[in-house]
């Protein structure tokens, strides 16, 4: 098995991380790897948006309110809220820009997903966690005014928590077999 199959096979998603930093450089190398993304128009439909402390505090108290809604409030489930917002070194936010054609949107979203990707196993690579979330915050209007991102022109697809993992895991919480899921015609 070569390196990127090794890497492809190994990469999990991380939901515990250690404070602290990354690596200096590695969002600036993942970046560079999600822009390598197959893009069949070459519309470049990304946008990525790196989050600072204050406009994170903000995002966590729209989660708060969402979780307190569905859960019922209690000081506890809003302090479990705030630190999964501000606990990993750094949340970006990708977006995609609105395309009106249903077939070029379709395909700049899988030029997304293609660059997501891309940018977790460049993290991955560097030991740095990731986790790919696209939670009822994303969907907020509060959310698009903290981010300045206005929904007539982009529409956020994704929050990429990044940061040290917690506990490094190279096996895979459930099995996934090919089997049933690929086929060969004649």
């Amino acid at each position: 098995m070569n390196q990127v199959q090794q890497a492809l096979n190994a990469r999990t998603t991380v939901h515990e991380y250690k404070p602290g930093s990354v690596p200096e450089g590695s969002i600036e190398r993942a970046l560079e790897a999600a822009l390598a993304a197959p893009n069949h128009r070459m519309t470049e439909p990304w946008r990525f948006v790196s989050i600072g402390p204050q406009t994170r505090q903000q995002l966590s108290e729209v989660a708060v309110r969402l979780k307190v809604a569905k859960l019922g409030d209690s000081e506890e489930l809003r302090q479990v809220v705030r630190a999964k917002f501000l606990n990993p070194a750094h949340l970006m936010v990708v977006s995609q820009v609105c395309e009106h054609d249903p077939v070029i949107a379709r395909e700049d979203y899988a030029a997304i997903a293609c660059a997501i990707q891309n940018f977790m196993l460049s993290l991955h690579s560097e030991g740095v966690g990731s986790k790919w979330s696209t939670s009822k915050v994303i969907q907020q209007p509060e959310t698009y005014r903290l981010l300045e991102i206005d929904p007539q022109v982009g529409e956020i697809v994704a929050f990429i928590w990044v940061g040290a993992p917690a506990k490094v895991t190279t096996k895979r919480a459930r099995s996934r077999q090919l089997a049933g899921l690929w086929r060969q015609l004649p």
